[in-house]
């Protein structure tokens, strides 16, 4: 039977899971937000990182948030380079690349879940550090570390995005190229490079967020397709290109979830992100945040 306790346990794991979902979504909110990249293989990367982080546990020890921030040059590296090919096949050439270009990135997703496959199989895979097991008590209530550090993590890697992007000369240069790509051309700056440095940045971040995944849960070569849906619609619910209402949009999805999770049962808490997604754009549909 449902309980104000029942309520308030789903509120507070609501709001973990929430920034744990913005630290997964804030790179899309970038690449696609921003950009204008139709980004699907930002789940495949995700998971990619989410790999990498258990190969370096499991191989050194290597604590997986420390883990984490070892990869993130090198998925700032991948991000680069994909960014480049993308530019080279479609933009350069003044194509249309929007559903060329989706196919473009579920090739890449494709070939990242086939390698990972044939690498790792497809049995999930886990990290160990002292905070996984283990749990904090507030009387009654439960609350998982891995959860805390997740939060904690997630939340600090959201707000420093932000600070990047409205406080240094690159992060105002990529909402510039955003905004209007022709006048920052003609102000003597080259708007591919700045492309190129943003995408290298929201692909660098989900080496964190990879961290985090593994860390929440394990995971398997799969586990892209249940994001994939996720994190689309919290950048489209929060407004494209606003990361502050990455933020919001996915601490509301992440209550929503919890909430519908404890009230009706699992099979119902998938359908909730595109529920909220469709109620916020027949009112509002430019997203909660959007200009």
């Amino acid at each position: 039977m449902f309980s104000i306790d029942l309520l308030r346990d789903a509120v507070v794991l609501g709001l973990l899971l929430g920034c744990f979902y913005a630290a997964v979504s804030v790179g899309l909110s970038i690449s696609f937000g921003l950009l204008d990249v139709p980004q699907v293989a930002h789940p495949a990367f995700l998971v990619l990182a989410s790999y990498g982080v258990y190969l370096l546990n499991d191989s050194y020890d290597i604590d997986p948030l420390v883990a984490g921030v070892i990869i993130t040059p090198l998925f700032f590296l991948l991000g680069f380079v994909t960014y480049r090919l993308y530019y080279e096949m479609f933009e350069k050439r003044g194509s249309d690349s929007g559903v060329r270009g989706i196919a473009f990135f579920f090739g890449i997703a494709f070939i990242i879940e086939v390698l990972i496959i044939l690498q790792f199989g497809v049995d999930q895979r886990s990290v160990t550090a002292p905070y996984i097991g283990k749990a904090w008590r507030i009387g009654d209530m439960r609350i998982p570390y891995r959860q805390l550090v997740a939060f904690a993590v997630a939340l600090a890697l959201t707000v420093s995005l932000v600070a990047y992007l409205s406080k240094t000369f690159m992060g105002r240069a990529i909402r510039a190229v955003a905004q209007d790509e022709e006048g920052l051309r003609l102000m003597g700056a080259n708007p591919v490079r700045i492309k190129q440095f943003a995408f290298g940045i929201a692909t660098a971040v989900l080496g964190i967020a990879g961290a985090l995944l593994i860390v929440i849960a394990p995971v398997d070569p799969m586990l892209d397709r249940l994001y994939i849906g996720r994190t689309f619609c919290v950048v489209v619910m929060a407004g494209l290109g606003s990361i502050t209402g990455t933020l919001i949009a996915s601490i509301i999805l992440g209550v929503a979830e919890t909430i519908v999770l404890t009230m009706f049962g699992a099979s119902w808490a998938p359908a909730i992100s595109f529920a909220l997604l469709l109620g916020v754009l027949a009112v509002r549909p430019q997203g909660l945040f959007g200009r």
